[in-house]
């Protein structure tokens, strides 16, 4: 009977070590995804206003970076039609990253199609939130030979019949 046991205590022993090491593997793969090497990190504008129409953030050196969203209402569980424009910068490849700014909201990022040498498109959709209103961060990821650019534009949603306050600040 002791010799059972030991070989039952050795099976979950592997069992655990095998567990841990594949956790370590899906961390290590999944850490670029979920922590991007950023090298120009900007700061939210603001000013910026979605609902109004798109919203223009400046680069360094004259480069621009455009970010509109449809329908302008920004409702949850509705696909968005989501839009960035560049003005001097070669952008290689652009994804979208939604997250709350006071709740953790998971994994929202999507990566738009180039359309042109100037503009991306794509899909995106707000997770529905328990709260009346919510702070947003839409950040902008640009994939560019200067490494990647983060550009991150902040809005507020709101429940059906829930009013408003405070849009673009």
């Amino acid at each position: 009977m002791q010799s059972a046991d030991k070989s039952n205590g050795t099976l979950w022993v592997s069992l655990g070590m095998l567990l841990i090491a594949a956790s370590v593997v899906a961390l290590i793969k999944a850490w670029p995804i979920l922590f991007p090497d950023v090298v120009v990190e900007l700061t939210a504008d603001p000013m910026c206003d979605l609902r109004a129409g798109p919203c223009v953030t400046k680069l360094d050196e004259g480069a621009q970076v455009s970010l509109s969203i449809e329908p302008r209402e920004l409702p949850t569980m509705t696909p968005l039609k989501v839009q960035v424009r560049v003005q001097d910068l070669r952008a290689e490849s652009i994804e979208v990253d939604f997250s709350g700014v006071n709740m953790q909201m998971g994994f929202n990022r999507f990566k738009l199609q180039h359309d042109s040498a100037t503009e991306f498109s794509g899909e995106g959709m707000l997770p529905v939130c328990v709260w009346d209103a919510m702070e947003w961060e839409a950040k902008v990821l640009i994939d560019s030979r200067r490494g990647k650019i983060s550009v991150p534009y902040r809005f507020i949603t709101a429940r059906q019949g829930v009013p408003l306050l405070g849009a673009g600040t």
